[in-house]
């Protein structure tokens, strides 16, 4: 039967009050969507940029302190002797009122793994006092871990203020990260990215992008405004080197291979310091009985190695030189700007100093380990020396730390995008050579690295630094045997 003229009217009638309708309820939708999108965005935003100000105004204050605090050491070098009596006021300091802050960022990262904020108030000014105690009497540690620390502190509070609990709470202690990071580094795109991706290996989760984000600009901002200067540094341009593979590959093939092999130095680089750390306290914690007695032991050996080395270029920071030809990581950016081993030397003063109980962060000293070494491989190896020095900066970072975006991002951030993509190849590749290892214990491990049965049982770094240390293993073997006698 053949539709009439009414019939098909009604149709399309139907047809159209349909699609009207359709479209009346998708921007319904769409407009509750976006609205929602907006409340989120101002309430976040809300609760972030005070946090964030306060974070960067702290930071400040404390790369001022540390920086008159070094330079009064260079003025003063007797204050190096007094290292012992300042690693036992440390200890002192954490037994009176620091004790439930003593964990450091693991104890923040452990917070936001079981979305919760109990990290204490009084983290901020004990560690801000006791970094600032091991960098004025000489202990060679960084900045990273008192701003990550400072940010952590007072992100908690500000959630305790703001009544935040759950999500909420977890998400302002990873902006707290994000602020404390970019600040000190002044690198806040590499901040908001380390603070998500440092949580847990092979997993990054988005839902704190944009409270980081936002904490990791403010803070960075409120450090410039209190005029205070993050170091510069500089990558000579690297020359066209003409080779038989020259007319086939768009960029130095040989150069991408010489990255490639001195990245996996970097990662073991990393791998080595993470792990010494680690030992460094397990073999202090079975030799001394008093553990007051392990910070003065610390500040002994660190005395001692400094008059067997006759030099005190791997004492503190490492960012500004004590004398005329010190080695530092600027002067590594430069040929004859380091020792073969220095990088070495750095991370046998680090370890110790954080082994036995002394604060402050690890980072810096990974950079300045990074930096030599890659000066050391760009000689051996006929390479850029500024160029492999970046790449050590940012890739031995990368491997200790498991964070090998944010640590690309880094490398941009502080060195240019020319050479980004040698960045993500450094960073990647020394990811994987670190192993299942890391400074912070607390770190999760969502994905391995390497899939197979050696790695598949590790839910985290803690226990995998456990099933590794050898001298771990060894004094746990012996103390059995010994308990086994008595």
């Amino acid at each position: 039967m053949t539709p009439t003229k009414l019939d098909q009217a009604n149709d399309l009638f139907e047809e159209k009050n349909i699609v009207g309708k359709i479209m009346i309820n998708t921007s319904k939708i769409t407009l509750k969507e976006h609205t929602s999108i907006l409340k989120y965005l101002v309430r976040w935003t809300l609760f972030i940029v005070p946090t964030a100000i306060a974070i960067g105004s702290v930071v400040a204050f404390f790369l001022w302190l540390l920086t008159e605090a070094i330079h009064f050491r260079f003025h003063h070098p007797w204050l190096l002797f007094l290292l012992p009596l300042a690693g036992l006021l440390i200890y002192f300091i954490y037994q009176s009122v620091g004790k439930s802050s003593e964990k450091g960022n693991n104890l923040i990262m452990e917070q936001i793994h079981i979305e919760g904020g109990g990290v204490p108030k009084q983290m901020a000014p004990v560690i801000l006092l006791t970094t600032v105690i091991t960098h004025l009497f000489g202990g060679s540690a960084g900045r990273e871990g008192t701003a990550v620390q400072i940010g952590g502190s007072i992100a908690a509070m500000f959630g305790g203020w703001f009544k935040l609990e759950g999500v909420d709470m977890r998400m302002i202690l990873t902006a707290g990260i994000a602020a404390g990071f970019g600040a000190v580094f002044g690198t806040p795109l590499a901040g908001a990215v380390f603070a998500m991706e440092v949580l847990t290996i092979g997993r990054i989760k988005y839902d704190s992008l944009l409270p980081a984000l936002i904490a990791a600009v403010v803070g960075d901002l409120t450090v410039s405004a209190w005029h205070v200067s993050h170091v510069h540094y500089h990558i000579d341009v690297v020359p066209q080197t003409v080779y038989f593979l020259s007319d086939y590959f768009h960029m130095d093939i040989v150069l991408l291979g010489k990255v490639i092999l001195s990245s996996a130095a970097f990662g073991l680089a990393g791998f080595l310091f993470a792990g010494m750390v680690q030992e460094v306290k397990s073999i202090c914690l079975k030799l001394f009985k008093k553990n007051w007695m392990i910070p003065v032991f610390g500040g002994l050996v660190i005395i001692g190695l400094t008059f067997l080395i006759g030099k005190p270029d791997y004492l503190s920071l490492g960012v500004d030189p004590e004398y005329a030809g010190a080695v530092t990581i600027p002067s590594a950016f430069h040929a004859g700007g380091a020792d073969t081993w220095s990088w070495l030397w750095k991370t046998i003063y680090t370890a110790v100093t954080l082994g036995t109980g002394f604060k402050g962060g690890e980072v810096t000293p990974l950079f300045y380990i990074g930096a030599t070494l890659g000066n050391t491989l760009a000689v051996l190896l006929d390479a850029p020396v500024s160029l492999f020095a970046a790449l050590g900066f940012i890739a031995v970072f990368a491997g200790s730390t498991n964070t090998p975006i944010a640590c690309t991002f880094m490398g941009i951030e502080l060195f240019g995008g020319q050479y980004a993509l040698l960045f993500a190849v450094a960073c990647f590749t020394a990811y994987f050579f670190s192993g299942h290892s890391g400074i912070y214990s607390a770190q999760r491990i969502a994905v391995p690295k390497i899939f197979g049965e050696y790695f598949s049982e590790e839910s985290s770094l803690s226990e995998a630094s456990k099933r590794r240390g050898y001298l771990y293993q060894k004094l746990k073997k012996y103390t059995s045997v010994f308990s086994k006698k008595e």
